[in-house]
């Protein structure tokens, strides 16, 4: 796969589930997806398909569940006790509560995103599955740009990893991006 090219699609993309496809996110051309080949931002899966493409040229195509974000594993749905969800003492409502992203860290220092499951007297049910594990993924769009990227493109991106927030505004993700305009560099 060739590296460091800017690439820029516009597409929608559809979730297959028991033969139910659903669009979930969308990034039209004015505001297109943009990533730098080889830098390890996109699905592998993903970018090995769009990365030959040239400007202009159509796609559609589908990423098998196990090759996108992998199986929905009941074991990542886990149980946290309720007191590490408090904020000077008092347990935060407002943002743990069924539905909602919650922001998270392992062990390791690590964030790491959850969905609020339940909330019980004293546990915290959250699914720590990718939200789009279980499905197969359809692609469907036209690449905007794909040339070399300039080294301060690279460097941008770089950057953009190394604080681990997105350029939408939602700082770590931990929000709702779909209320922001990210052109999927949160998902």
């Amino acid at each position: 796969m060739e590296s460091n090219k800017y690439i820029t699609v516009a597409y929608k993309l559809y979730t297959i589930e028991d033969g139910e496809r659903e669009l979930i996110e969308e990034a039209k051309a004015d505001r297109p997806f943009q990533f730098i080949s080889g830098l390890g931002t996109t699905l592998e899966s993903f970018e090995n398909q769009i990365v030959n493409l040239k400007k202009e040229d159509t796609f559609n195509f589908t990423i098998a569940s196990e090759d996108a974000y992998g199986e929905f594993d009941n074991d990542h749905v886990i149980d946290l006790p309720k007191h590490i969800f408090e904020i000077e003492g008092k347990f935060d409502v407002e943002k743990v509560r069924e539905g909602n992203v919650v922001p998270l860290m392992d062990t390791e220092g690590r964030r790491l995103n959850g969905m609020v499951v339940e909330v019980k007297n004293d546990v915290v049910v959250v699914d720590m599955n990718h939200p789009l594990a279980g499905a197969d993924l359809n692609f469907i769009g036209k690449v905007v740009e794909n040339r070399p990227a300039t080294a301060e493109e690279i460097q941008g991106m770089i950057n953009l990893m190394a604080s681990e927030g997105c350029n939408c505004g939602c700082d770590s993700c931990g929000d709702n991006c779909d209320d922001h305009d990210c052109g999927g560099y949160c998902h």
